[in-house]
C-alpha cells in the first residue's frame, strides 16, 4: 500500500464554484476525506422579503446562470399557488418544452466541455479541439440549440423575461416553432455520434457503486421534470411519493462544518438528486428513442454508480430532444392562441413549487402578505441536497482505492471525477454562515 496520502486539491476545476477536496492516509489507513465548501454565502430569501410578488421570480433566476429558467418556474410556480393562479394548457405545454430546452442545454454542457476531457485524457476542452476536432464541432453545434431553444421561448436562456404569474409576457410564434422543430431535427445525428462516443470511452468511467437513496419528481403526465410528487426511491426498491408542499419532510436541512453550504438528509444519512436520480425512478418514461440509446450504450437500472451520472445527463438529453419534438407538434396541430397573462389580485398565501432541474429537485417556498409582498421565502438547490452524498462516495472510495494501491495521481483524478460527475453549481448551493456576536 501506498505509504503516504496527501490530496489538497484547492478548488476543483470544471465546475461551478469553488470546493475543495482533502484526504489524508498514512501506510493505508486513512486519517481524513473530506468534501469541503468554502464558497461565500449567498441569501437570496432575504433579497425578495419586502418585495412584490412580480419580481421575486427575476430575482430568484439569478441564483444560477445555467438553471436560471428552472429556478424561474420555480418561483413562478410557488407564487402562483400562494396567489390561487391556474395556468392555460397551452401554458403548461410551453414551460414543459422550455423545461427540456434547459436540460438539453446544461446536459450538453456538462457531458461535453466539463466531463469529455477526463474521458479522452486531456485537461480541458480546449486541447480536444485539436485532438477530437469533430468532438468539439459536435459539441458547439449542440450547445448552439440548447441556448437557442430557451431564447425563442423565454425571451432569451439565462435571466429568462418573458415568463411571469399566470403565463408568459410575450409568446413565441408558430414560424419560430417551426423553426425550433428544424433544429432539434437536424441535431438528432449529432445526438447518434455522442452516443457512439460514450460507447467508444466506456472503460473510462470508473467502476463504483454505493448504494444510497434517489429522489426526484414522480409525474402521471411525464417523466418527472416540470411537475409532479416527490419521489423517494431506496436501496431496496421501495418507493414512496410525498406532496411537494411537505418538502421540508424530505430535504431535512442541517448544517456541517465542512461547507457554507447546508446538507440534507432523508431516510438515510445522505440521498442523491440529478439525472440518475430521476432515471433510477422513471426510466419507463423516459422517450423510447431514450431507453433504446440506454440499451445500446449499456445502461440500465437501478444504477448504483455516481459517475454515471453524466451518461443519465445524455439519455435525458436524447429524451428531451424527442419530447420537444412532440410537444411541438401538439403546439402547432392546436394552433397558438394569444393569451395575455391574467390580472392578479394580491391575496394572502403561501405557495411551494418544484421542478427538476439539471442538478435535481429544486424548491422554491413563498409567504405574501394580503398586498402581494414577499414575507418569508426559501429555496432548497440540488447541489446542496447533493453535498451530503458526495462525501458518502468518497468515504467509501477513497478506502476502496486505498486498499486497490492506487497512486495518489490516480485517486486525485478519481476524487476531481466523482465531484464532477454531480455536476454541481456550488455558489448556487451556498446559504448559511456561522457567525459570531461579540458582546
Amino acid at each position: 500500500m501506498a505509504q503516504k496520502i496527501n490530496i489538497n486539491l484547492q478548488h476543483v476545476t470544471r465546475v461551478e464554484g469553488h470546493g475543495n477536496i482533502v484526504v489524508n492516509a498514512t501506510n493505508g489507513k486513512l486519517e481524513r476525506c473530506e468534501w469541503q465548501v468554502p464558497e461565500a454565502p449567498r441569501f437570496f430569501e432575504s433579497m425578495v422579503r419586502g418585495r412584490h410578488f412580480s419580481e421575486i421570480a427575476r430575482i430568484t433566476s439569478r441564483i444560477c446562470g445555467i438553471c436560471s429558467v428552472g429556478h424561474q418556474l420555480a418561483s413562478i410556480k410557488a407564487t402562483e399557488a400562494a396567489l390561487g393562479i391556474s395556468v392555460s394548457e397551452q401554458t403548461e405545454k410551453l414551460r414543459r418544452l422550455l423545461k427540456h430546452g434547459e436540460n438539453f442545454d446544461s446536459h450538453i454542457l456538462h457531458v461535453y466541455f466539463l466531463v469529455a476531457p477526463d474521458l479522452l485524457g486531456v485537461p480541458s476542452v480546449m486541447p480536444l479541439a485539436e485532438s477530437h476536432p469533430e468532438v468539439v464541432k459536435r459539441a458547439l453545434a449542440m450547445k448552439g440549440l440548447g441556448s437557442r431553444w430557451s431564447s425563442l421561448i423565454a425571451g432569451r436562456s439565462t435571466h429568462p423575461v418573458r415568463i411571469v404569474p399566470g403565463g408568459f409576457s410575450t409568446l413565441i410564434t408558430e414560424v419560430e416553432l417551426v423553426e425550433l422543430k428544424q433544429s432539434i431535427l437536424n441535431i438528432l445525428p449529432e445526438l447518434e455520434a455522442t452516443a457512439e462516443t460514450l460507447q467508444s470511452v466506456a472503460d473510462r468511467i470508473p467502476q463504483f457503486e454505493r448504494k444510497t437513496e434517489y429522489i426526484g419528481l414522480v409525474d402521471t403526465v411525464e417523466y418527472g421534470l416540470y411537475d409532479g410528487q416527490i419521489g423517494c426511491l431506496m436501496p431496496d426498491g421501495q418507493k414512496t411519493l410525498i406532496e411537494v408542499e411537505d418538502y421540508r419532510s424530505v430535504t431535512n436541512e442541517w448544517v456541517s462544518p465542512l461547507s457554507t453550504a447546508k446538507y440534507t438528509r432523508h431516510q438515510m444519512d445522505s440521498y442523491m438528486v440529478g439525472a440518475l436520480a430521476r432515471i433510477n425512478l422513471n426510466f419507463q418514461q423516459l422517450h423510447p428513442q431514450a431507453r433504446k440509446v440506454a440499451k445500446e450504450i449499456g445502461f440500465s437500472v437501478p444504477c448504483y454508480n455516481p459517475y454515471m451520472n453524466t451518461v443519465a445527463q445524455f439519455i435525458e438529453a436524447v429524451h428531451s430532444a424527442y419530447c420537444g419534438l412532440e410537444l411541438i407538434d401538439s403546439l402547432l396541430y392546436s394552433g397558438l392562441e394569444a393569451e395575455e397573462p391574467p390580472l392578479i389580485q394580491p391575496k394572502a398565501g403561501r405557495g411551494v413549487g418544484a421542478v427538476d432541474v439539471p442538478r435535481g429537485i429544486l424548491f422554491h417556498d413563498y409567504e405574501y402578505d394580503d398586498t402581494g409582498i414577499c414575507i418569508s421565502a426559501n429555496c432548497i438547490i440540488p447541489t446542496n441536497q447533493n453535498h451530503a452524498n458526495i462525501q458518502g462516495d468518497m468515504d467509501k472510495l477513497v478506502p476502496e482505492m486505498l486498499q486497490a494501491n492506487k497512486s495518489q495521481a490516480e485517486m486525485e483524478l478519481y476524487l476531481e471525477m466523482l465531484v464532477r460527475a454531480y455536476d454541481p453549481c456550488i455558489s448556487c448551493s451556498t446559504h448559511y454562515l456561522n457567525v459570531t456576536f461579540v458582546k
